[in-house]
């Protein structure tokens, strides 16, 4: 298992990782779900411009940064010269609710579209479920290794 360090020089496993992601990832599935009820609930306020949650893209551009280092990496010899690349830590991703001011559904300036919300709503809580299967299958594997 490869060992890795927290930002306050904790080490942490990938099991420690694993777990910290399906959490954060279960949060921005709550979040959304309320996103969802409220999108919903406003689908015949005339202007009303439904939101959605950006979580999943800026998670993996964090962890792909990771592993993506550039062939040619620039020695900064003053703080303020700008590095070429910055490896970015999946921690500080947040979970963000943007509105959505490109489309129009209704006539009244409305954009909530309740089928698609209803599918959106039937995604995201499969999606819990199988992070919740996962997150119960990381720490039943913890609980075997610890039984033998």
């Amino acid at each position: 298992m490869p060992i890795l360090k927290d930002e306050e020089g904790y080490f942490m496993n990938t099991f420690a990782k694993t777990v910290d992601l399906l959490h954060r990832a279960m949060d921005a599935n709550l979040t959304r779900r309320s996103v969802i009820a409220n999108n919903m609930a406003n689908s015949n306020v005339p202007n009303f411009k439904r939101s959605i949650v950006n979580f999943e893209s800026e998670l993996k551009r964090a962890l792909d940064s990771e592993q993506q280092r550039p062939a040619l990496e620039l020695t900064l010899t003053h703080p303020k010269h700008i590095p070429n690349w910055k490896e970015r830590d999946y921690r500080d991703v947040q979970i963000r609710r943007v509105l959505d001011y490109t489309s129009t559904y209704n006539n009244n300036g409305n954009n909530v579209d309740p089928e698609q919300e209803f599918n959106d709503a039937l995604v995201n809580q499969m999606s819990y479920y199988l992070l919740t299967s996962a997150t119960d299958f990381e720490f039943s594997q913890i609980n075997r290794a610890l039984r033998r």
